[in-house]
């Protein structure tokens, strides 16, 4: 054993004297701690988790040692990676966070973080300091690292580090903060690194776990991390409490959701799912929230449904068609977020197509087929998963003009008729058995269709296409079979824009009444949803014949205001350029 190690041992257990020159050394580096005992132990070494001392608060503590500076600093034979370091330096191969949406280039720790490792790891013994043999560690209450601060070899569950901080970086990520516009209290390394110092000063634990910021209402992850829209979210507003199945039993620092912001999803260390470092797959953490608004929505008919067993392997911005299952950030973006306001029976009326509060800064895909990062429109959010690259969907009626589940080619503005979500209007005094209240309307939302029934009008669970108990994500029931009995149910769809007694009375179309009553022929024979492309004159008002129903040549004439003329075999009964008109 060394002398000035054998020194050292005796003057903090048995009294036995030091020279003169380590006592002055070994003073000045425990000086700051030793004044601190009294008023400040909380912004110092002294009584926090770092203070292995015999005196040490935590379960983890000398069993005769005194000082405390001795488990990390020596004034003699110290390591040069480090002032005065007293500690081995590990030699792990670490196992590194990866991401499929991570812009960095993360490497093995850098010299800084292998410091904070040569405990926290729990490879070397928290005794075996360099001023003592191999053979004679400081004993321990416990070996090594308790379990919870022990991060082990495999950082793959802790934020990343060992990557350089750059420009480069914040220019390929957009969510991240230039390094000049981040907070001087977070240092990064000397070549730019992020390493476990920018968020940790080891010596003064005043904010709890040694951070630098404090993390109450997400203040330390937004200094790097710049989330649009994120303040203003409902997230960062909701005063309620996070449950506990949200983070498996683990206590949040603070009360509301809006204090605790980022850690009421995501685990700075040893995170249960590793990808964004979350308590639990994106979905399920919203699910678990929103369980009494969400559950009952999902599992009804029709929806977009959430695989509980499997996730979607893509991130969201990836996601470009249908598939049978789907995420919540597919639609939302947890970071922006806002609530709805209510606005009546259809409640977009103000918004025009814009995007609803709820989804705000998600991707999506233009009416002319371009992906974007942040979508402007609502429809432009539907056709990321409903337009180029769709997989069929089940219950589709087959039409004389099939775009096969292509919505987006639907709405565009050379389409010969359409509904107005992607344009505006085309004239409502085309359409007599419009309601009054709507004529003033020049767009409609996909919302006002597709929505969950039993939220509209004040309803309590969650509004948009979540669930319907209709096929379609039917806000309303609208039969599309053949010799459907007419009444204000079999049609409610229709009839929440069009007026029934207009359409009954033959206002528009002289023979609505023969077809509709009489003949127990369905909206949908004749009439497609969304829009139709081709010529206006042979597909105007939405005409776009159901083949399962009407046969024949199916040609349908346009020849002025109220006027027109059929070609098709319907009911067995054969129409040869039957005219029409009022």
């Amino acid at each position: 054993m060394r002398a000035g190690t054998q020194a050292r041992r005796h003057a903090g257990t048995k009294g036995h004297p030091l020279p003169h020159s380590a006592l002055y050394v070994l003073g000045v580096l425990c000086a700051l701690c030793v004044s601190a005992v009294t008023g400040l132990a909380d912004d110092r070494v002294i009584n926090s988790k770092h203070d292995l001392s015999r005196f040490g608060p935590g379960p983890a503590r000398a069993v005769d040692e005194n000082e405390v500076c001795i488990f990390c600093h020596t004034p003699h034979n110290a390591s040069p990676e480090a002032p005065l370091w007293n500690r081995h330096s590990p030699t792990s191969y670490y196992r590194i966070y990866r991401s499929r949406t991570l812009q960095a280039r993360v490497t093995q720790p850098g010299p800084a973080s292998k410091l904070c490792l040569s405990c926290h790891d729990g490879s070397i013994a928290l005794g075996l300091t360099l001023d003592r043999p191999l053979t004679d560690p400081i004993p321990m209450t416990q070996t090594y690292m308790p379990i919870g601060s022990d991060l082990t070899s495999d950082l793959s569950d802790d934020h990343p580090i060992g990557f350089r901080y750059d420009r480069t970086l914040a220019n390929r990520d957009h969510e991240l903060r230039s390094p000049q516009l981040v907070d001087h209290r977070l240092p990064l390394g000397a070549r730019g690194e992020l390493e476990c110092t920018a968020c940790h000063d080891p010596h003064n634990n005043e904010l709890g776990n040694f951070l630098r910021i404090t993390e109450r209402e997400g203040v330390l992850c937004t200094t790097c991390h710049q989330l649009d829209g994120w303040r203003l979210s409902a997230h960062a507003l909701s005063p309620m409490t996070v449950p506990l199945t949200v983070t498996a039993g683990q206590q949040l620092p603070y009360r509301s959701m809006a204090d605790n912001a980022c850690r009421a999803c995501h685990v700075p260390h040893s995170a249960p799912r590793r990808e964004h470092l979350l308590y639990q797959r994106p979905s399920e953490l919203c699910i678990t929230c929103h369980d009494g608004q969400i559950t009952p929505v999902i599992n009804q008919r029709s929806g977009h449904r959430i695989n509980r067993l499997f996730e979607q392997t893509r991130p969201p911005e990836q996601r470009l068609h249908v598939s049978r299952f789907v995420e919540c950030t597919d639609c939302h973006n947890p970071h922006a977020v806002a609530k709805n306001v209510f606005e009546g029976p259809l409640n977009f009326a103000a918004r025009g197509p814009l995007v609803p509060p709820a989804l705000e800064q998600v991707p999506g895909v233009t009416i002319a087929g371009v992906p974007i990062e942040r979508s402007v429109f609502y429809y432009e959010v539907c056709f990321r998963c409903h337009s180029d690259r769709p997989v069929p969907i089940r219950k589709r009626t087959p039409r004389q003009q099939d775009d096969f589940g292509n919505i987006r080619r639907q709405f565009l503005p050379t389409a010969a008729s359409a509904h107005p979500v992607a344009f505006p209007a085309r004239g409502t005094n085309e359409v007599p058995s419009l309601r009054p209240e709507l004529r003033t309307r020049r767009f409609i939302s996909c919302q006002d269709c597709h929505n969950n029934p039993d939220a509209v009008d004040g309803g309590l669970l969650a509004e948009g296409p979540h669930g319907s108990r209709y096929d379609h994500l039917l806000v309303a029931r609208y039969e599309t079979r053949d010799y459907t009995i007419e009444t204000s149910q079999a049609y409610d769809l229709c009839y929440r824009c069009h007026d029934r007694t207009s359409l009954l009375n033959d206002e528009s179309f002289p023979l609505h009444r023969r077809h509709v009553v009489r003949g127990r022929v369905s909206c949908s024979a004749c009439h497609t949803a969304h829009g139709v492309s081709g010529d206006s004159t042979r597909h105007g008002h939405l005409i776009n014949f159901d083949v399962s129903i009407v046969g024949g040549q199916r040609q349908y004439l346009d020849t002025g205001r109220f006027s027109g003329s059929c070609t098709l075999t319907c009911h067995g009964v054969q129409h040869v350029n039957f005219v029409y008109g009022k």
